[in-house]
């Protein structure tokens, strides 16, 4: 049983696959997909693509093979007519996990909202001090790559190539909500040392001595 973080227009959804709900309700991938396509008729485009994300997987013969991702809502709407003991059992667990991945979710946005609200205290600063014309505008690019070093042994580049994404992509979608709250933390210690009058050379080896690191986290 795999629940997925997917991104869809910017936000973060969990999902499952069609290839997921055959696997566990022993059906063949086949006749789910003719279910979720008989859905797709009975239903409006917009309220289709609401719950299902059509995709693709390769199968083992090499060949690109149609499936769907669904959310939640989705997923209850194609199950709800499945029938006996196993159904009901897999229905009320995989609604389960949902819950508390959805959970989890609601703890990162908290923390990403308060992360918009450090980070602009945290430039602010930078802007005050004058840091950002000594480092002619890349003082808080500077200052974040610190940071992250420290933490993840990676500066902001190798952070996105590890995860995959481009620079127009927001790392932070990518952290954790411990990680999230880590960055915080350490953006708030050095606006402090920062307003102390502490240089960047000085800060550095202070962040990296004190702030923990996040491998494997």
């Amino acid at each position: 049983m795999l629940i997925e973080v997917m991104k869809i227009n910017k936000k973060e959804v969990n999902v499952v696959t069609s290839l997921d709900i055959a696997e566990t309700f022993g059906k063949q991938h086949k006749d789910v997909l003719e279910s979720i396509r008989g859905i797709r008729e009975a239903i409006s485009t917009a309220e289709f693509s609401a719950l299902f994300y059509e995709t693709t997987y390769k199968a083992t013969n090499g060949k690109n093979n149609p499936m769907y991702h669904m959310n939640r809502d989705g997923f209850t709407l194609l199950v709800m007519g499945y029938t006996g003991e196993k159904a009901m059992r897999f229905k009320l667990a995989y609604i389960k996990q949902f819950n508390a991945m959805e959970e989890l979710l609601k703890g990162k946005l908290i923390e990403r909202e308060k992360g918009i609200a450090v980070r602009q205290a945290f430039t602010k600063t930078i802007q005050l001090s004058g840091e950002n014309d000594r480092m002619h505008g890349h003082a808080y690019s500077t200052y974040t790559n610190a940071i992250y070093k420290a933490m993840f042994e990676k500066n902001a580049n190798q952070l996105r190539e590890e995860y995959g994404i481009s620079k127009k992509d927001d790392l932070r979608n990518y952290f954790s909500t411990e990680e999230l709250q880590s960055v915080q933390s350490a953006e708030m210690l050095v606006s402090s040392l920062i307003n102390c009058g502490w240089g960047y050379d000085q800060i550095k080896d202070f962040v990296i001595q004190n702030v923990p690191k996040q491998i494997g986290a």
